[in-house]
């Protein structure tokens, strides 16, 4: 059931990038990560209040606990991590093509699995060796197809902020899993006020962008406008996390095998980019992504041996 629910929140994490690249094309970032939070707080908030005022039965897969002092305090980490993660990967994929930030952000397994052998005590066999090391070929690939694009990888800053996305969403992934396994966090306890924390946060950095925006020169200024998809963007990642969260409270679960299944989301980014977006070098990179989906291939094989 664990790794059902991860290819669920794989999809849909997919349709996310895809709502988010398109919120961010031409737009002003702060605002639109800014109200990315707020909905998702919003969708939230009545879980949190009606599990308080008894409305929500506490055998309900959808109650929140009130939780301690100390758990909300581990909810405030993650908050941290997870807003620098994406204040980073948005900027990043705003002005990175889709089909090259995909497969980019696609080798966030490596790491986890990485992570999880030196935190958890997970052993890596043969196989996951084998993922590993063709994750790293796939991105030197991915390098060499964005120097064909103009970028490059040691110099471009886009490409730095987007490789600190990954690893603080490695951390964030490790985390998570610590939280579930040892301190038995409740899913939606974990989401839900997950959200209400980095919303408040998201606030004061939404604030400062504001007061820089009307103190700034003319030719710095960053332009907003709404769109639709600015809440495709919320729903997608909350229905995503859901289905994410639960999958890691099962006893079972591999936080290697769901990260890995998550990142597969790549392919509905990547889909996108091509057809839609119409982006560059497509072939060169189909290359890329067939190597990262390869690594994610040997690593699953591995977990299951």
């Amino acid at each position: 059931m664990w790794f059902l629910m991860a290819i669920v929140s794989a999809m849909l994490l997919g349709l996310y990038d895809v709502a988010k690249k398109y919120s961010l094309k031409g737009n002003a970032v702060i605002p639109v990560l800014f109200l990315n939070t707020l909905i998702s707080t919003f969708l939230f908030l009545p879980l949190i209040i009606g599990s308080k005022m008894g409305y929500v039965a506490p055998d309900s897969l959808f109650f929140v606990a009130s939780g301690s002092w100390e758990w909300h305090g581990w909810i405030v980490l993650k908050a941290i991590i997870v807003l620098s993660s994406w204040i980073c990967g948005y900027f990043a994929i705003k002005h990175l093509p889709l089909t090259l930030a995909g497969p980019i952000n696609a080798t966030r397994p490596v790491m986890v699995v990485v992570g999880a052998l030196l935190l958890f005590g997970e052993h890596l066999n043969s196989w996951q060796w084998a993922g590993v090391l063709v994750a790293i070929a796939a991105f030197a690939m991915l390098s060499r197809s964005g120097r064909k694009e103009g970028i490059d990888f040691t110099r471009n800053r886009w490409i730095f902020l987007l490789i600190a996305a990954a690893i603080l969403g490695a951390c964030s992934g490790l985390y998570d899993k610590y939280l579930m396994a040892r301190i038995s966090l409740p899913a939606f306890f974990v989401q839900s006020w997950f959200n209400v924390y980095q919303s408040m946060m998201m606030l004061l950095v939404f604030v400062g962008w504001r007061y820089w925006q009307r103190h700034c020169s003319p030719e710095h200024r960053e332009r907003f406008a709404w769109r639709w998809s600015i809440i495709c963007i919320s729903l997608f990642l909350c229905a995503a996390d859901a289905c994410y969260f639960h999958a890691l409270a099962f006893e079972d679960a591999l936080i290697a095998v769901v990260s890995m299944t998550r990142r597969s989301s790549v392919l509905v980014s990547f889909l996108f980019g091509a057809l839609f977006l119409k982006e560059k070098r497509i072939r060169g990179k189909a290359l890329d992504l067939l190597l990262v989906l390869l690594s994610m291939v040997f690593l699953c094989i591995g977990a299951s041996c």
